[in-house]
């Protein structure tokens, strides 16, 4: 099973840094894109953000939290401003590990530069076959044999596998996941006596 998408939910998201909320100097009268005229949808989550301008004709440097272009596709669009702006792809192409990006009604620098650190939000994916972290956090852990482990509290990235964090302290490999039913309920299958380290 493939490790989760780092996406997050929007309202448990802790940003490193300066607040998010604070306009840049020089940008708070200028709206970088139309005010939100799409229906917003009822949850969003954080799936990237914008780290810079990129040239002078209005692209945008890109940071997803998960592999997932089709986030960039154009046509797609992200929310920003906590839902009430609207920034729909125009065009978009890779560009070292992270996406050059150009939404409709940014056509210069100046207003590209209005975006820098911008976070980005979209509805969540709906793909059966991937861990979503916004999903497992919250959910009771179990064994195949039906014992409770307890409560995902966070999900901790590792290069072998990542692991589910659950209250107390008590790592789990996500490697040993072997079902789970959004926000409700994971079942692991771990080897005897992995738990008693």
């Amino acid at each position: 099973m493939p490790g989760p998408s780092r996406e997050a939910p929007r309202p448990s998201r802790e940003a490193p840094g300066p607040s998010r909320e604070a306009p840049r100097p020089g940008t708070a009268d200028r709206p970088p894109a139309e005010p939100a005229t799409d229906h917003r949808p009822p949850e969003l989550l954080e799936v990237g953000r914008i780290a810079r301008a990129h040239g002078l004709g209005g692209e945008v440097v890109v940071d997803l939290w998960a592999d997932r272009p089709e986030r960039v596709s154009p046509g797609s669009a992200f929310w920003a401003a906590g839902g009430t702006l609207v920034l729909r792809v125009v065009a978009s192409r890779p560009h070292g590990g992270r996406h050059l990006v150009r939404f409709e009604g940014i056509a210069d620098r100046a207003a590209a530069e209005a975006l820098r650190g911008v976070p980005l939000e979209a509805p969540p994916l709906d793909d059966p076959a991937t861990l979503w972290v916004h999903e497992l956090v919250g959910a009771e852990v179990r064994t195949v044999d039906g014992r409770s482990l307890g409560v995902v509290m966070a999900v901790e990235a590792n290069p072998a596998s990542d692991l589910l964090v659950l209250e107390g302290g008590a790592l789990v490999p996500l490697a040993f996941v072997v079902a789970h039913r959004p926000g409700e309920q994971v079942t692991v299958d771990v080897p005897a006596g992995l738990l008693d380290l």
